[in-house]
């Protein structure tokens, strides 16, 4: 017999070699334990006394689980329904799984509904998963009209199940998936699920690979779950920032440009204005001086910071100059602000040194990592680089946290989860320059009483960093800043100050971006507030409209006055109907439409309508435009009470 504790106090004996799961209660899906998540047929050895935890399907890890095994039906149903499939790889993922195939036609929006069916049949069978452990050998035999399959083995990638020479595999009913587990008991267990959409991708993410259809499901532990996630996506499709950026001609990805490549329109161009004037005018208030770098450099730039090294593959192609000189667009912009501060001796007392700049840069992203807005080739950083005194560096990493922190709110975003992430497998610098970096970052973090959690192995590949994520209007999370501690560039520039001592010393560089790329925050801003931007930011604040010809030099007049006091106000002189103009200022999503005809004219007020519908007559015009261009300077994320300004 052996000893069973479950965590919470309440202890079994079971015999050895019995499931884990007759010790646990019947809502769970598997097992921890020592750390590890496993089946809940996973034999209790016998060797005295051990300790599990019981995971259920409400909770991350058995939603992981729950997702893993629908993921594995969904390929079952696949190769079921469609013989001579292959089948390549289908983890879990955040809010569902995918799975990716190779089939002899592509498949349709109908094929999703028969797969979806087979599933329910499948899961309605209650099929148990059962584990078992292959040689390399066995494993190749049973996956031998499997060729992704077959590669993985070959490759002992870790990942889909090497266990050093042995490979798991998890069978039901004959079917069978190279897989490390854990399932769930059965099929009967998998809970809530649907098929969303179908997509292209790449084998092992490599264009030069046999593309294959994915198709993306998700899962859940209810049904009421499962529809509370679908509400979820169709709030996140109406808010989708490439569809708003068409309908409200914010900007375009021209195919002449070439993928991940963007203009943006003048209406864009307004709301990009905006965000850096803010960005600007912010930071020069906070102490940081401006710089302006080229965008491009000589390789040798690149070896030295060794992004050359670590980096190629997200850089573009070099280019060469009359002296076969190779040069490369940036793919970062730290390597430029060392350069300045090594321009000329600087002292202990230049510092810290706070250099900023909108500097654009330039990624070769994969084809299929591409999305608008949000992941683009060609980006503007709100680029930072502090440059201190190893005692200077805490308080730094807290002026940089609290500007963070102004600037988001200011955005309209408050709610934040921040990981302290640390070094990654890939990285440049000596380990006690890590050891150092995180503990400074850690002391910042306990110092600013942010709630934080570590996120281990995630850091940036010259130092550990912290990074802030905004959660948005529906709920998402957006990683949006990050605060980088390095001490391995200054060491391969050679960076030095004159200390007090007249000695050399050796500064410490910060890496800080809090809005990461203008392109991408601005895509969050779009779905953050559905294209209803806040008056500081809308393209066009204001909308004057006529009700006929005649009222058109009043309107002129008036939308004259607003401009005069900043706001950007725009006379629709159209030849419309004056119902036709408001609703077009509304799908514009122009936060006000002031609409005038003889009645205001003669009783000289106007009749203001927010974009939400709510309108209100006998305003005098004065008032609302105080109290807008008022509610613009002051950067407010709520809008004027109408109400309170009618006379």
């Amino acid at each position: 017999m052996a000893k069973v504790t479950v965590e919470g106090g309440r202890s079994v004996e079971v015999s050895a070699g019995s499931p884990v799961g007759e010790a646990l209660p019947p809502d769970a899906v598997c097992a921890r334990v020592d750390g590890r998540l496993m089946d809940l047929s996973w034999a209790v050895p016998d060797d005295g006394e051990i300790t599990v935890r019981a995971v259920t399907a409400a909770e991350p890890d058995g939603l992981h689980v729950l997702r893993h095994s629908t993921a594995h039906v969904l390929a079952q149903a696949v190769c079921d329904l469609y013989p001579g499939a292959k089948y390549a790889i289908g983890p879990p993922i955040e809010d569902g799984f995918y799975y990716d195939f190779d089939v002899a036609a592509a498949f349709s929006p109908e094929d999703l509904e028969k797969i979806e069916a087979r599933m329910r049949e499948i899961a309605a069978a209650g099929q148990p998963f059962r584990r078992r452990e292959l040689s390399r050998d066995e494993a190749l035999r049973r996956f031998e009209d499997q060729p992704f399959k077959r590669e993985i083995i070959e490759a002992a990638e870790a990942a889909e199940g090497a266990l050093g020479n042995r490979f798991a595999v998890y069978d039901n009913d004959g079917w069978g998936d190279l897989c490390l587990g854990p399932h769930l008991p059965s099929t009967s267990r998998l809970g809530a699920f649907k098929l969303l959409s179908l997509a292209g991708a790449y084998w092992r993410g490599d264009e030069k690979r046999p593309q294959l259809q994915r198709i993306y499901g998700t899962a859940w532990a209810t049904e009421e779950d499962l529809e509370a996630h679908l509400h979820r996506l169709e709030e996140a499709e109406r808010r989708d920032h490439r569809r708003l950026g068409k309908q409200l001609d914010l900007f375009s990805f021209p195919d002449e440009l070439g993928a991940g490549l963007l203009v943006w329109h003048p209406r864009g161009g307004i709301f990009r204005k905006a965000v850096e004037d803010f960005i600007r005018e912010i930071h020069m208030r906070s102490g940081y001086q401006p710089v302006f770098t080229p965008h491009i450099a000589k390789s040798v730039l690149w070896e030295t910071s060794g992004h050359l090294a670590k980096y190629r593959d997200n850089m573009y192609p070099a280019m060469h100059d009359e002296n076969e000189v190779d040069y490369y667009a940036k793919p970062m912009n730290c390597p430029f602000h060392v350069l300045i501060y090594k321009s000329q001796t600087r002292s202990y007392r230049d510092l810290p040194m706070r250099l900023f700049e909108l500097g654009t840069i330039y990624r070769h992203e994969r084809a299929g990592s591409l999305h608008g807005l949000l992941r683009v080739r060609g980006g503007t950083q709100d680029d930072s680089h502090i440059i201190c005194r190893p005692d200077q560096l805490v308080d730094e990493v807290l002026r940089a946290f609290d500007l963070t922190l102004e600037i988001h709110r200011t955005f309209g975003f408050s709610d934040f989860v921040i990981n302290l992430s640390t070094k990654p497998g890939e990285a440049i610098g000596e380990e006690r320059m890590w050891a150092d970096a995180t503990e400074y970052l850690r002391t910042a973090l306990d110092r600013s009483g942010l709630e934080f959690s570590v996120a281990e192995g995630e850091g940036a590949f010259y130092g550990p960093k912290v990074d802030f994520h905004a959660r948005d209007a529906i709920g998402r999370l957006w990683q949006l800043t990050t605060v980088q501690c390095d001490f391995a560039l200054p060491e391969r520039f050679d960076m030095e100050y004159m200390g007090e001592d007249n000695e050399r010393h050796r500064p410490v560089m910060i890496h800080r971006a809090i809005l990461g790329t203008i392109e991408r925050f601005s895509g969050v801003l779009i779905e953050h507030y559905a294209g209803d931007f806040p008056l500081w930011l809308a393209p066009e604040q204001i909308r004057v409209i006529p009700v006929a010809d005649r009222h058109g030099e009043h309107a002129e007049a008036l939308a004259g006055r607003m401009r005069e006091r900043g706001l950007r106000a725009a006379v629709d002189n159209s030849r419309e109907r004056m119902q036709k103009k408001v609703r077009e200022a509304q799908l514009m999503k122009i936060p006000y439409s002031v609409v005038v005809g003889d009645r205001d004219i003669e009783a000289g007020t106007i009749a203001v309508r927010d974009r939400e519908g709510h309108e209100v007559r006998g305003v005098p015009p004065e008032a609302f435009i105080e109290a807008a261009a008022e509610e613009s300077r002051e950067r407010r994320v709520m809008g004027v009470d109408l109400d309170g300004l009618a006379g």
